[in-house]
């Protein structure tokens, strides 16, 4: 079988298998919302297709790890599915990337902060002077829980120190920040469990998280009903990736931008429809929590657009800037390209 060829000067993929297609790598986890574009099941135009990887940032995967930086450092794909935080760094400095408003991951921070059972913290502001381990200061759930805090519970993130596992996405150096890196050779969920570390904000919460519920819980005893409650408040469900692609292919192919918000949302769609099905998902009773999402969260959560996810990103900026990741706020209009800011 010949393998794929791209045109250096289009820095567009051919693939003897689909002849006369020009072909775009598009970089995914593999959520239910991706699955139809591991099967094939969707086009983007009568001339264009879509080669979805499966990338994650935690393995296995199929097609490794390491997405964020694969895509916002190396270019190594067309298209990919990019944590928040780090596009929007990315992109103040100039890098040639544009995006789209499709948001494929999301997730509530109270959903994802853990802590010791014996570091006597019950509420937020019993964090103030904790340890509290983060995957990296930059990663979206990070940014987004830090924010949270100091907003909607008065708990300044400056009064906590932080203990981070990984090296940031995008270079930054947070000088005179309260930051430091776990000792090498330490994970910061095992931290938590022998109460080295008295609270873990993780978007995958390892599996010692769920194991050692004798040693850790989460910070909000019904994290649900929190979430809701926030929900309710700020009228969205937090974002933590968009979809951006190269600048370049933004200009060689006209359409294209608005063309992936169309393609995602037929994926959204199916997805939708998977769980009509009662027996869909390994959980007894998915279809039901389905039905009690619609009722708490409204018919769809996960819309695309710059006007329905315009106030999520304003106030994400706004935590962006107080966490010192970004000197001053980008328009929101300048993280997309400029054919999708009617959407």
């Amino acid at each position: 079988m010949q393998a794929a060829t791209r045109n250096e000067k289009t820095n567009i993929q051919s693939d003897p298998g689909w002849p006369g297609y020009r072909i775009l790598t598009i970089a995914l986890d593999r959520y239910d919302r991706h699955i139809p574009f591991f099967l094939d099941d969707l086009r983007v135009s009568d001339g264009i297709r879509l080669k979805a990887l499966e990338v994650g940032m935690l393995p296995p995967r199929r097609d490794g790890v390491d997405r964020h930086k694969r895509m916002l450092v190396d270019r190594e794909f067309d298209v990919s599915e990019v944590s928040l935080a780090s596009y929007i760094i990315a992109k103040h400095r100039g890098a040639p990337f544009t995006a789209v408003p499709v948001f494929p991951r999301r997730l509530f921070s109270q959903n994802h902060i853990f802590v010791n059972v014996d570091a006597k913290v019950h509420k937020p502001a019993d964090l103030i002077g904790k340890r509290v381990g983060v995957w990296a200061f930059q990663v979206t759930m990070s940014v987004l829980a830090k924010g949270d805090l100091k907003s909607d519970y008065g708990v300044p993130w400056e009064q906590i120190h932080w203990v981070t596992q990984h090296p940031e996405e995008i270079a930054w150096k947070g000088d005179g920040l309260p930051i430091e890196r776990a000792p090498a050779g330490k994970d910061l969920a095992q931290m938590l469990v022998s109460g080295e570390l008295d609270a873990l904000i993780h978007p995958h919460p390892p599996a010692i998280i769920e194991e050692r519920t004798d040693r850790v819980r989460r910070l909000f005893p019904n994290a649900v009903d929190e979430c809701v409650r926030y929900h309710r408040r700020h009228g969205y469900f937090p974002i933590m990736h968009l979809l951006a692609l190269k600048a370049e292919l933004a200009e060689a192919i006209p359409g294209l931008p608005r063309k992936l918000i169309d393609v995602w949302d037929e994926a959204k769609r199916q997805a939708r429809d998977f769980y009509r099905d009662p027996g869909y998902a390994l959980m007894a009773f998915a279809r039901n929590e389905y039905e009690r999402q619609i009722e708490t969260l409204g018919d769809d959560p996960w819309r695309s657009g710059l006007a329905a996810n315009r106030a999520n990103l304003d106030r994400f900026m706004e935590y962006m800037v107080d966490q010192k990741l970004i000197p001053e706020p980008l328009p929101v209009e300048a993280l997309f390209h400029p054919t999708v800011l009617d959407t």
